[in-house]
């Protein structure tokens, strides 16, 4: 079905990466990349971000404290949990109360609908099920703004006793569900039977449905489709597909058949664009490395490689590529030469705030320069504030607050010391040519230049005293093997009003830890300048030099 003959209509996105994705093999996420990921949903226009389980682990609790905190301006954050415990009162149940106490603007559970489930797991009769599925839900609506109902396992419960399985959707509905969410949750059915089980809950109940797929026969993303198409106005998924086992609905290929197939409204073509973008940013910060055939986003998606291909495709991309590859934000490829680039670059330009002429030879320079250092190794998806610095130096020659003359690091393990020593020495140069430097100890070499360098810089510019090192992770690079093998260092960094990704590649850890360090605080120092000047011009005043 095309967009042009498919009904638009509006399908809701239910982002569960920081749950569902935390439980996929070689997945771990801090909790300020929880925080991050939220906040570029949020800013990406989903609507709804689970955060996780509240009481099953204290990073969990703690990302529903911080995310009270977060400025989001669309998506709602929620809780998941489970029904309460058979032979007991919704109110004295503990799981409840976290979800409650959470105090988040919506709550999701999950109950049981398969019979198998209900028997032989919980031990309990059917009718008990329905009872706690009811009490379950009528509790937390009483005491939140939505309540959502995941129908744990329901089309293996519909196959084998629909009225049963329906039964349990009619419970929920009855305790005050706002979305009842089907899931398959063994990931085992195909898109013909969810199509008609979809159907048959949507004639059963009334309320609005959800669909979350998990991929255990790479049908999660097709099923999620066809759940939508039998009247499903929800979907559940992960960023890039990571979830337990084979994974949860990819959706980020679930957005682009919604609205590039379907016809569907979810995020809008203009958010769609960065797509690609959201994507590697999630592999960046999951510490993982992007799947290069990954559909729509993946590096290789609209790749060509001679032949016959690369001649049609000269003449009409449509003839080897299924939509526009700018569509999702990501570029054609021909792998002799790539041929794409410059559209990106006045891309984030524009986003950056920088006016430039298309036919600028800067831009081409940039280009060259930018696909130079991905080639020695550097990675900008999760990086964006190392990007945007790397940009404005090479358009606009005005990101110099300091200039580095050396920095030197010592690691010394004294004779009974349990833990080396690490001392750095840091020596700058600022724009009136005054040379400073500092010694400073840390837990590490890398904490003890960071010491060193802000000693130095605050002097200067104070505000570097706000900055706040969130996260540091290192990547070993394919290449030579080894201790000699090169590393890209992926530091974030925040202060009051934000936080920004940095990047540093080198074959010593050292130096690339440097060179993320100096770019995070260069973005600060340029962060505060860019926002001083827009509100000197707000009222009239001049803007800033270039100190």
């Amino acid at each position: 079905m095309t967009t042009t003959t498919a009904k638009r209509r509006r399908v809701s996105l239910y982002d569960t990466t920081l749950r569902d994705g935390c439980q996929g093999e070689d997945v771990s996420l801090t909790l300020a990349d929880k925080l991050r990921i939220a906040e570029r949903l949020d800013d990406l226009g989903f609507d709804y971000i689970e955060g996780g389980w509240p009481g099953s682990n204290p990073r969990d609790e703690e990302f529903f404290r911080e995310a009270k905190k977060l400025r989001l301006r669309h998506a709602r954050i929620a809780a998941f949990g489970m029904t309460r415990r058979a032979g007991s009162q919704a109110a004295e149940d503990l799981n409840l109360r976290k979800l409650v106490e959470s105090e988040t603007p919506v709550i999701t559970i999950f109950g049981k609908t398969w019979q198998l489930h209900v028997l032989e797991d919980l031990k309990i009769s059917r009718e008990q099920n329905l009872d706690v599925i009811r009490d379950s839900l009528d509790y937390l609506r009483r005491h939140t703004g939505e309540v959502i109902f995941d129908a744990e396992h329901f089309f293996d419960g519909y196959k084998d006793d629909p009225e049963y399985a329906l039964s349990c959707l009619r419970a929920a509905a009855d305790g005050g569900a706002s979305t009842l969410v089907l899931c398959d949750t063994n990931g085992g059915n195909l898109p013909s039977f969810i199509a008609e089980a979809t159907r048959a809950a949507a004639k059963a109940t009334g309320k609005p449905l959800g669909i979350h797929c998990h991929n255990d026969c790479e049908l999660a993303v097709a099923n999620s489709l066809a759940a939508v198409e039998a009247g499903a106005s929800q979907v559940q998924g992960t960023i890039n597909g990571f979830g337990e086992r084979c994974g949860n609905a990819n959706l980020v290929s679930v957005i682009g058949g919604l609205e590039l197939k379907l016809g569907c409204q979810t995020i809008g073509s203009e958010r769609l664009k960065r797509l690609t973008e959201l994507a590697h940013f999630v592999y960046e910060l999951a510490n993982l490395p992007p799947r290069k055939n990954q559909a729509y986003v993946g590096q290789s998606a609209f790749a060509h490689k001679g032949g016959v291909h690369v001649a049609a495709v000269r003449k009409n991309p449509l003839t080897y590529e299924h939509i526009d590859p700018a569509a999702v934000g990501n570029a054609q490829r021909v792998l002799i030469s790539d041929l794409a680039g410059k559209a990106n670059i006045l891309e984030k330009a524009e986003q950056f705030g920088v006016v430039l002429d298309s036919k600028d030879p800067k831009i081409q320079a940039l280009l060259s320069q930018l696909k130079e250092l991905e080639n020695a190794g550097y990675q900008y998806e999760g990086a964006e504030a190392s990007f945007e610095l790397m940009m404005h130096r090479a358009l606009t020659g005005s990101v110099q607050f300091f200039r580095l003359i050396g920095f030197r690091v010592i690691d010394e393990t004294y004779k009974g010391s349990m833990l080396p020593s690490s001392e750095a020495s840091v020596a700058v140069e600022f724009a009136d040519n005054r040379r400073e430097q500092a010694v400073a100890f840390g837990n590490g070499p890398v904490n003890a230049l960071d010491q060193a360098l802000r000693q130095v810089l605050t002097k200067e510019y104070p505000q570097i005293s706000a900055v706040r090192l969130l996260d540091y992770k290192v990547r070993v690079l394919p290449g030579l093997g080894g201790t000699g093998a090169k590393v890209r260092v992926l530091i974030e960094s925040g202060d009051e009003h934000d936080r920004w990704g940095t990047v540093g590649v080198s074959h010593n850890v050292i130096e690339a830890s440097w060179q993320a360090l100096v770019d995070s605080f260069d973005y600060k120092l340029f962060s505060d300048r860019k926002r001083l000047d827009s509100e000197r011009r707000s009222v009239g005043r001049p803007e800033l030099d270039d100190r």
